[in-house]
């Protein structure tokens, strides 16, 4: 729910603003060049669904995950683009090998092999046994509830909330697999609550280290199993037996530029990279490949904005959010953070209707000005503007340095979502004209961010950024992802 973070004259001024730019219509014969272009020449969802068939998943450090880098540096100069390059980095990469779960009574030898896949950072290599301990939906207070009977078990936890109280929060699923190894399990068992037998991975990192004990998922179905057959049997024992691959390589952020009539910036960024179950067609082709054709549209309409643009694909964004920590690493190092004036995410951007402007409730005016003007070129468009932040997406290290982020609020099936990084998320999942509404949408936003004459968000200080955190109740997350900088425990 949408909270205010400022003072009552704060929001009237940005009620004054609001009034301000509501008749301003300056956007909108760009807006229709831009909605133009995008209906009758789009190459998102086609270029999109070559990706899947022809590189397959793209995992950071894999061959696939170098030629999906290649393949976006080549669009890119395909689409015009002199000013295209590689951020190469090294980073330690985690891979899969064989993962088990076999499920035994504790005075039997009557076990049952349970379809498993490892959550990513698992030990290189780690067999454990262990009495299975129901720790619900895996919050802090689950497992003070459990914590005289947890040391030296298997924890067993769902993914989602399940029957969560009103308004209950829910974690990460490394801020759950950090929470079973504080509280002394040896393993930690996750259930998926997607219906058909769907297997989910993703890190269980915090970090993006190697965590200390193995993590697994299995479905909804297996859950269900496991939990009744310990209404019957109290001693149910969990076996894991994995191994895994960690080890140095290199990768590579492709960004493309489109130089702008000064030295400001505005990123527009998604992840390239994707698990390796399936293709990543929805998390994140449908961010990334929307991306490269609002860059396709910009060099088509010869757009020349005020404000310098980076189009910005990042590698390691399941495995630790690596490329935007490397892109915000090299900013500050350069000395040119302070030019970054807005960073849009686009992270399974699809159908999209509105801007949430990730807490920045000042924005709140100048988006539905903007929306007010879309609306003209598609009366269809929602302009629903929505003020929240959230982790665990590429916008966290720019949000982390103070810099306004936010990101197109769009529509997902049920069916989509269901199957983000699970063994399903193929092309077959993606509906042409949603793609198209996310690029035009999209780019028109961000035309704006590049050309208006002054943004009402600037970037914050340390401090005020740290209560901007703590007001959009982040900072017991931050500190379990041991990303709270500000010496508070």
């Amino acid at each position: 729910m949408y909270r205010n973070l400022f003072p009552a004259f704060l929001v009237s001024v940005s009620l004054l603003v609001f009034f301000a730019f509501r008749g301003d219509d300056e956007f909108v014969p760009t807006f229709q060049k831009i909605n133009d272009d995008v209906l009758k020449n789009s190459r998102a969802y086609e270029t999109l669904g070559d990706a899947t068939s022809t590189i397959g998943h793209r995992l950071t450090g894999s061959p696939n995950g170098a030629r999906a880098e290649l393949y976006a540096f080549n669009l890119f100069k395909k689409y015009g683009y002199a000013d295209v390059k590689f951020q190469s980095f090294e980073v330690e990469s985690w891979m899969r090998d064989t993962v088990t779960l076999d499920v035994v009574p504790n005075k039997s030898d009557n076990f049952r092999t349970v379809p498993v896949v490892a959550l990513a950072h698992s030990p290189v290599q780690a067999k454990v046994s262990g009495r299975i301990v129901d720790v619900g939906n895996g919050l802090e207070e689950d497992f003070e509830a459990v914590k005289d009977q947890i040391r030296g078990k298997v924890a067993l936890a769902n993914i989602g909330l399940v029957n969560g109280k009103p308004g209950q929060k829910n974690l990460h699923r490394s801020e759950k697999t950090a929470l079973a190894i504080q509280y002394g399990a040896t393993g930690i068992i996750t259930v998926n609550q997607v219906p058909g037998n769907v297997l989910l991975t993703g890190t269980a990192s915090v970090t993006g280290s190697l965590i200390a004990i193995p993590a697994v998922n299995i479905s909804k179905e297996s859950g269900e199993e496991i939990r009744n057959w310990m209404k019957v049997d109290t001693d149910l024992h969990a076996i894991v037996d994995m191994r895994n691959v960690s080890k140095k390589i290199k990768v590579r952020n492709v960004i493309a530029t489109i130089p702008g009539k000064s030295d400001e910036r505005i990123i527009i960024g998604g992840h390239l990279d994707s698990w390796d179950l399936a293709t990543g067609a929805s998390d994140n082709g449908l961010g990334s490949f929307t991306i490269m054709d609002i860059a396709r549209t910009f060099k088509t309409l010869k757009i020349k904005p005020k404000r310098t643009i980076d189009f910005v694909l990042f590698m390691g964004e399941e495995q630790g959010l690596l490329g935007s920590r490397q892109v915000v690493k090299e900013l500050i190092k350069t000395k040119q953070v302070d030019k970054v004036k807005f960073m849009m995410n686009l992270d399974m951007t699809n159908n999209v209707y509105g801007m949430n402007v990730g807490g920045r409730d000042e924005l709140i005016p100048f988006f539905q000005s903007v929306g007010e003007q879309i609306k003209k070129v598609d009366g269809n468009y929602a302009n629903a503007v929505s003020s929240r932040a959230g982790l665990h997406s590429d916008h966290q290290p720019f949000m982390l340095e103070g810099i306004p982020t936010g990101a197109p609020a769009g529509r997902l099936g049920p069916n989509v979502f269901g199957c983000y990084h699970a063994n399903c998320d193929n092309f077959n999942l993606i509906n042409r004209e949603e793609m198209v509404n996310g690029v035009r949408f999209s780019a028109m936003l961000l035309y704006a961010l590049a050309n208006a004459n002054d943004l009402p968000a600037k970037k914050l200080d340390s401090y005020k950024t740290r209560d901007l955190l703590i007001a959009q109740g982040l900072k017991k997350e931050l500190i379990l992802g041991k990303d709270w900088k500000w010496g508070e425990n």
